[in-house]
């Protein structure tokens, strides 16, 4: 049987890879991993960099990138016999690579190298890459012996399963909601999502709409909806997703007190006092204090501007809606209210400019203007007839044609069986193959995913201005993977990079959002093709800071309960406890008793961000100030842009993230930039 999941070639065969495809690709990629590994750590593989990566990292990127294939399907694309097949090899491939971390006679080698005299001959980026292999052989339990190493690999395997059941329960008590109402209770509904949630429901053969918890209909109901009952009951279907209120077999509560116990007891095991203490060691941070700390002092800073905001709220939902006592359902709907009220446009008015392919092409010709790129359209094969594949290419002074730089899938939409939120992938990096003899270089590829509302009938996709900024964030990752010019695969791209500076590229774009000079240039109306109106950019510009107080203190509130319960032995026992003392402490607005949110904290308890929530506040002080380069010299400044894709961009994981902040800004970073993006200075 011909099997996509092993067919030599440059990008996955996204169309036709199936579940039953999966197991035997694993049972043939596995062995020849092994068989590497050993051949590697025997007598005949030399202690020396270029010899080990020859040895090694050709079957292991290969079983790397079918493997991330699996999972990326597993995330877009989710069916019961996907799922199946993905937890069925899941333990496999965990098992492998917590062997592979751990491999005393692999870490011995690595360490003959650190100590040979060649090893301070290597370039700059392949010495980093061998120090943090050897921080990360350290970090995997290598140095463990006996029981402790069987119990810290039994650990790795148990909190993979346990990551993968949390994101599992949340995608299906997304999935499987759904609430049938007629026209009368969706007054006030954009006429879009009333049409959209219509043609939901005839498709099932059902009258009236069908409302879901998918951001793009569960957002414009909780901002529009009049119907005060209707908000309430879906604003409590959403914080009570995958917890007791719901199926038991998808309550998450047990899950988040394992997955805390095993970080503990693996952070005893390497020595560590607490879990925060062994995530920050690859990070920029030095401790959990130095991040409390942080973190206390922005709140200090935005909690006057919080409290400003709340009182306006109140005061205006009770004058002007009749909310005496504002409720959690009502937050979004006279938000949006006094919004319109205070700056006189409606997130609805300014979505109709906002049409996707106008966006995309305003977003392509920023970076291309920016960093000196082309950006076309290319074919592969996809998962989904909507997902679209881009090439980028770059003429260097003196060359006859444009090479390729990078390539990225684009998936926008938001659809059943696809993980709810926004994030970038990577199907490649950037790497000097060993195997190859003609020198070419591997290109990166990238996985750009939203979900963002589909088109409705023959209009084009509509973005809300927030919709925008995700995707120049997601877009800004993509950069950050794609345009590297580091061939060493370990730190090229957002490989190796700190994990609280590699939101800075990400939030450095959606500073663009805000600027005349590209939003004039990514609107048009979807009726009339007008571009946006200069006076409602003036108002959105306006409204930029609305509410921004409480945004600030929402963020940290999630950012130092995430610290806290990775920090404090006790927290596993009551989670439900942290939370609501980190809310007492931080937050002006203070959920009701039933809110589960904890219980969908994907990044924290399924993603990458356990003990690392604060990042994104961390890495917004570099951008707001990297940002600010291009305001202190002109938006499009050829040099600053030049400069910038050169020392943060082109430069990777190849270098600790502050040294690349200072060569591309000649200082620190101050926060002066972010208090005043925020307008909170």
């Amino acid at each position: 049987m011909d099997n996509p999941l092993l067919r030599a070639g440059d990008l996955p065969a996204f169309d036709a890879i199936r579940p039953e495809h999966i197991t035997p690709a694993i049972d043939a990629l596995l062995p020849a991993a092994n068989a590497a590994l050993e051949r590697a750590v025997g007598a005949e593989v030399p202690a020396e960099y270029e010899a080990l990566s020859a040895a090694l990292d050709v079957p292991l990127e290969r079983l790397a990138r079918a493997w991330g294939a699996v999972g990326h399907l597993n995330a877009v694309a989710n069916t019961p016999e996907l799922r199946s097949a993905y937890n069925e090899n899941l333990g496999r491939i965990t098992e492998f690579h917590t062997r592979l971390g751990a491999d005393e006679r692999l870490y011995a080698k690595y360490k003959a190298v650190m100590a040979s005299p060649a090893a301070q001959r290597l370039r700059p980026a392949r010495q980093r890459a061998l120090a943090n292999a050897m921080r990360d052989f350290v970090l995997s339990g290598a140095e463990l012996q006996g029981e402790a190493k069987q119990r810290f690999a039994a650990i790795q395997e148990r909190s993979a399963e346990a990551a993968q059941q949390f994101s599992e329960h949340v995608l299906d008590a997304t999935d499987q909601f759904a609430s049938y109402v007629d026209s009368a209770r969706l007054a006030g509904v954009p006429a879009d999502i009333v049409q959209a949630t219509a043609e939901a429901a005839a498709a099932e053969g059902k009258a009236g709409h069908k409302l879901t918890l998918h951001m793009p209909v569960w957002m414009p109901l909780m901002q529009y909806a009049h119907d005060r009952a209707l908000r309430e009951a879906l604003y409590r279907a959403y914080v009570t997703r995958a917890s007791e209120f719901g199926p038991p077999e998808r309550d998450n509560t047990a899950l988040m007190r394992e997955l805390l116990q095993l970080r503990q007891e693996e952070a005893a095991l390497l020595g560590y006092a607490n879990y925060a203490e062994l995530s920050l060691v690859p990070k920029m941070a030095d401790s959990p204090r130095q991040v409390q700390d942080f973190l206390r002092d922005l709140a200090r800073r935005a909690r006057p501007f919080a409290e400003r905001d709340l009182a306006e709220l109140q005061a205006f939902a009770a004058e002007q809606l009749g909310l005496q006592a504002l409720q959690p359902w009502d937050l979004h709907y006279a938000s949006e209210k006094l919004k319109e009220a205070r700056y006189a446009f409606s997130e609805q008015e300014v979505k109709q400019y906002f049409t996707e392919p106008r966006v995309l092409e305003g977003l392509f010709n920023i970076v291309q203007t920016l960093f000196e790129v082309t950006i076309r359209p290319d074919t592969a094969a996809t998962w989904h007839d909507s997902v679209r594949f881009y090439r980028i290419e770059r003429k260097r002074p003196g060359a006859d044609r444009p090479e390729l730089v990078g390539q990225f899938f684009l998936d926008p939409y938001a659809r059943t069986g696809k993980r709810p939120g926004a994030w970038m992938d990577d199907a490649r990096g950037r790497w000097a193959r060993p195997d190859r003899a003609d020198g070419q270089v591997q290109t990166p590829v990238a996985q750009l995913v939203c979900n963002f509302a589909a088109p409705v009938g023959d209009k084009p996709a509509l973005l809300t201005h927030d919709d925008v900024i995700t995707l120049f964030h997601e877009f800004g990752h993509g950069l950050h993977h794609m345009l590297t010019q580091v061939d060493d695969l370990a730190v090229a791209g957002i490989s190796g990079v700190e994990w609280d500076a590699v939101e800075l590229p990400s939030q450095f774009m959606e500073n663009f959002c805000w600027e005349w000079e590209v939003l004039s240039r990514l609107t048009a109306h979807v009726e009339t093709g007008a571009p946006l109106p200069r006076a409602l950019f003036e108002r959105m510009v306006a409204a930029r800071n609305f509410q921004s107080g409480l945004q600030t203190l929402r963020q940290i509130e999630f950012a130092l309960f995430d610290m806290r319960i990775h920090a404090e032995a006790d927290a596993a026992a009551d989670v439900q406890r942290v939370i609501d003392d980190v809310r007492r402490e931080v937050a002006v607005l203070i959920p009701p008793a039933f809110n589960r949110f904890q219980h969908t904290f994907s990044h924290i308890f399924a993603g990458g961000y356990s003990a690392g929530y604060y990042s994104y506040k961390w890495a917004e002080v570099l951008s707001a100030d990297a940002f600010a380069a291009f305001e202190e010299s002109s938006l499009f400044d050829a040099e600053t842009g030049r400069r910038y894709r050169r020392e943060i961009l082109e430069a990777g994981g190849s270098r600790p993230a502050m040294e690349s902040f200072k060569a591309f800004r000649g200082r620190e970073p101050r926060i002066d930039a972010l208090l005043r993006h925020q307008g909170m200075a």
